[in-house]
């Protein structure tokens, strides 16, 4: 990959300086460093989406099942099966 010199950046700041003319110029500058941050913004953002999706997910505990609701002391025991008549 070719390396920028600081005599590269003069020199692409002279043609456009001569393309776009001294009042353009400092609009595309603007234009230049708000699309930049918001690239870096966009990026940053999918970077967290995509961080988030790969986590792994916390295995829960199970809920606790429910007691089985105990007899009422007021409540009289009937037998299973009726006691024979004599």
């Amino acid at each position: 990959m070719p390396n920028i010199t600081p005599l590269h950046l003069v020199l692409i700041l002279v043609i456009a300086l001569l393309v776009l003319g001294p009042g353009k110029l400092p609009d595309v500058g603007a234009a230049l460093g708000k699309s930049i941050r918001e690239f870096r913004k966009a990026a940053g953002d999918l970077q967290e989406t995509v961080n988030v999706a790969a986590a792994p997910v916390q295995p829960t505990a199970p809920a606790p099942t429910p007691a089985p609701p105990a007899a009422s002391p007021a409540a009289p025991e009937t037998p299973a099966s009726p006691e024979p008549r004599v």
